[in-house]
């Protein structure tokens, strides 16, 4: 294969593929991403860690990289409803560094943001170490292993027992890798911490601390130059020197005064770079950028949370890390779409639920103004499936606590931890007691900067109100029972209380509403998930707002007119009862011990049926009575069908929908919001004819960068524009020019087509096609078709290829 000659961790390196080079010219720190010359087999190979193992059959692929989503999704797949039918099983990779000359006085490392699942890593034949949680962020030193010549890097992932997991976890080297090269007294991966101890409006103190190795020793010293939101230098500064002893690790610590800072807010996500640079003998060996946001939050008993000084309701919901079609290797452009669609609903928050995510979704949450509850587990010592992290928590528990700590503590968005989700351990608390004390220290060492919760479940079963359980908590997280977590607010008033996790359902927000003290809740989910899928042939859970494909769920609607503050009015069609499954299938009815996933599955029910659509074209054209739920935020609204006015009813205060029954007449069905008198929104749903179109929306512009990926929409429509809702016909995505399809989608999870391909069925109406550039600059045509109706015209749209640009900075740990 060709090889292209790149500099690299201050050696002279020739890798399969070019890489993309994040090193600043003259820094001592230089970074790599390592996407390119990956060679990838499924199955185990035995002797493929050793340096002469022949790959050359060995399929190439870029990491990040899900094999699981590849599928095919299977009802006898191991995985079951749980990991909604997707295949798993034992995956290897293999990565060739060629160095021409090293360089001594440096120090290599390779950074893995996540491998799923129990990863051994090993290179030239040397194993480095093994990781059995499939979302930590791991790092290996390599420098005593890298030779002159080729260096043969080889992972193992062993996701073969199954299932691990109650929801869909994705397999491989699934997240960034990086190489990163500093000098051999360095700061340690994750070593430098960013605080703002004092702040006023007029005044903040930003200290920053360093712990740094010196091998040799030395004269150390930190030079730390304070960046504003433009990018302007405000202060430099630098810490007395410090005489190291050969083999030490010391905290290095400066703090900088900044005059009328700006603050991060959720409206004005303002954040500051600390661009630290370690000094040995007057030389710079290594250096490190931190961003952070200057603000203050607190959790308060009586009265909720507040973000810099001000009384804020949490508007949360829980996200899972799938990417839908994109499985778990999901392109950052993906999440922006998502959250840019959630915080138009007026979600403020989000949960990581229930693991740790990639830490580049932290950071384009500060950049987003996300606030952020960081949750790590799912289990500790019992068990909720039969191979899940429980079989490793004793022994690692605190050391990938620790890790994740360290990695995340930066982040401005992140304002809350959590210790775990219905733990079950719990119902033994002896065990729960000695667990959470341990995690929760973890925390409060590494940053006592943010408070600890976790999401009790059914705590009266469990006594954890009684038992002083609860009470370990800085604030105390409640899943659902909104009434529960209230009255143990008014049993122990000192306590703060959230919401962790909450339905739909009316009463669960209302209590919030109403009550200063409930800080806010986390909304089970904000986008539709794959796994957890109740029974086949459902691979997936529709509990979010969003679908898969980021379109709104007509169920948004509600949540819409409680959080947003702009007028709104929206029509739903209902067309079944509310049919959720929202009680976790471990503790809820159906449930099964985790020894009896099979039994499980035959006896769940499905979950999150479809209840509301947004049109006015059912099935049935006949003489029929139509229930429709209005929504709105205004005072009034008032409905009329083909001009003439049906029905006028002011707003609920008790935040129910206006309910209207209204005989089925195809035509204008519309709603107007009025706010003292005048209107101030309106929506209109319209009958839809034949299909004589496809309406098509796209991403305005796409990059070659890594992380950044198009999406195009399809809509089938009459001659009017109004969507018809097919669930049937498929529709065919051609791309011309720098780019192509990588996956399709469209919301459907009982949909078994493969996702890797460039067809799919409509759903409501919509297909969608995800597209990567894989040139700096042009163009890329995308042309759409229906073959199933020849009426329909071919549709096209074109999307300019820029060079690439990243989402948000690369790190290096």
């Amino acid at each position: 294969m060709g090889l292209v000659r790149i500099f690299l961790l201050f050696l002279w390196c020739t890798f399969g593929a070019s890489q993309a080079i994040a090193a600043i010219a003259g820094t001592p720190r230089n970074v790599q991403l390592l996407s390119e010359g990956w060679r990838f087999s499924k199955g185990d190979a035995s002797g493929a860690e050793q340096t002469g193992f022949d790959d050359s059959q060995w399929r190439r692929v870029t990491v990040p990289h899900d094999y699981s989503i590849e599928g095919p999704v299977a009802q006898d797949n191991p995985s079951g409803p749980a990991g909604g039918f997707f295949p798993g099983g034992v995956g290897w990779y293999r990565q060739t560094l060629h160095i021409d000359t090293l360089q001594p006085g440096r120090r290599s490392f390779i950074v893995f943001d996540g491998v799923m699942a129990n990863s051994d890593v090993w290179i030239n034949g040397q194993h480095l170490g093994h990781r059995p949680n499939g979302y930590v962020s791991f790092v290996y030193d390599l420098t005593t292993y890298l030779k002159p010549g080729d260096n043969i890097i080889a992972v193992r992932c062993d996701n073969a027992n199954e299932p691990s997991l109650r929801w869909y976890l994705g397999a491989g080297i699934y997240r960034q890798v990086r190489l990163v090269s500093t000098g051999d007294t360095h700061i340690e991966p994750w070593g430098t911490v960013v605080t703002t101890p004092k702040l006023t409006d007029d005044k903040a103190t930003v200290h920053v601390r360093s712990s740094v190795i010196s091998p040799d020793g030395g004269k150390l010293a930190l030079q730390v130059r304070l960046l504003d939101p433009s990018g302007a230098v405000v202060k430099t500064v630098s810490t007395p020197v410090v005489q190291a002893k050969p083999g030490q690790t010391l905290n290095l610590e400066a703090d900088i005064a900044v005059t009328k800072p700006q603050r991060w807010d959720i409206d004005n996500p303002a954040l500051y770079t600390t661009a630290v640079s370690l000094v040995r003998d007057g030389k710079a060996v290594d250096n490190e950028d931190v961003a952070f946001g200057i603000r203050s939050f607190e959790f308060n008993a009586p009265k909720g949370f507040f973000l810099n000084g001000r009384a804020l309701k949490i508007y949360g919901v829980g996200l899972h890390s799938d990417g839908g079609a994109m499985g778990a290797a999901v392109p950052l452009a993906v999440w922006k779409r998502r959250l840019t669609e959630l915080r138009k609903l007026g979600v403020n928050a989000i949960r990581t639920a229930h693991n740790a995510v990639a830490p580049e979704f932290l950071d384009l949450c500060d950049r987003m103004g996300f606030l952020v509850m960081d949750e790590f587990f799912d289990q500790w010592t019992l068990a909720k499936v039969p191979h899940d992290y429980s079989l490793h928590f004793k022994d690692w528990a605190e050391r990938d606590t620790a890790d994740l700590v360290k990695r995340d503590r930066n982040h401005a968005s992140i304002v809350i931890y959590s210790i775990g989700n219905e733990i079950r351990d719990t119902t033994q608390p002896q065990v729960a007691f000695e667990w959470a004390k341990r995690l929760i220290k973890v925390h409060h060492e590494l940053d006592p900067t943010r408070p600890v919760t976790q999401a009790l479940f059914r705590p009266n079963v469990t006594k954890d109100y009684d038992n002083g359980y609860a009470d370990l908590l800085d604030v105390v997280g409640q899943n659902y029972r909104e009434k529960e977590i209230l009255a143990a607010y008014v049993q122990k008033p000192t306590r703060k209380i959230l919401g962790t996790e909450n339905t739909h359902e009316v009463n669960q927000w209302v209590a919030v509403r109403d009550h200063a003290e409930y800080a806010g809740q986390f909304l089970w989910t904000g986008v539709d998930y794959l796994g957890e899928a109740g029974r086949w042939p459902t691979i997936g859970t529709g509990s979010g707002l969003l679908l898969s494909t980021g379109l709104q769920r007509p169920r948004a609607y509600e949540r819409l007119s409680w959080w947003s503050s702009a007028p709104m009015v929206k029509i739903a069609r209902r067309v079944a009862t509310v049919g959720q499954n929202v009680v976790e299938p471990v503790f809820g009815p159906g449930a099964a011990p985790a020894d009896q996933p099979a039994q499980a599955a035959a006896t769940a029910r499905p979950r999150f049926s479809q209840a509301l659509v947004a049109d006015w074209s059912p099935a049935n054209r006949e003489p029929h009575t139509e229930t429709l739920e209005i929504y709105t935020n205004a005072d009034e609204i008032e409905l009329s069908l083909n001009g003439q006015t049906v029905a006028t009813e002011k707003r609920h205060d008790d935040a129910t929908p206006i309910v209207v029954k209204l005989p089925f007449v195809a035509g204008s069905l519309k709603a107007i919001a009025k706010r003292d008198g005048k209107i101030v929104a309106t929506d209109e749903l319209l009958t839809a004819g034949k299909a004589a179109r496809l309406q098509l929306s796209a991403d305005t512009t796409l990059s070659q960068h890594l992380d950044d990926v198009a999406h195009v929409t399809a809509t089938l429509v009459d001659d009017k524009g109004v969507r018809i809702a097919d669930n049937d016909t498929v529709v065919e995505f051609l791309a011309e020019g720098e780019g192509k399809v990588i996956a399709v989608d469209n919301g459907n999870m009982q949909d078994h087509d493969p996702y890797q391909t460039s067809h799919r069925k409509l759903y409501d109406g919509n297909a969608m096609a995800i597209l990567r550039a894989n040139a700096s600059n042009g163009k890329i045509t995308v042309r759409v078709r229906v073959p199933a109706i020849p009426d329909v015209p071919e549709s096209e749209v074109t999307i300019p290829v820029k060079p690439a640009t990243a989402l948000v900075p690369l790190r290096s740990f």
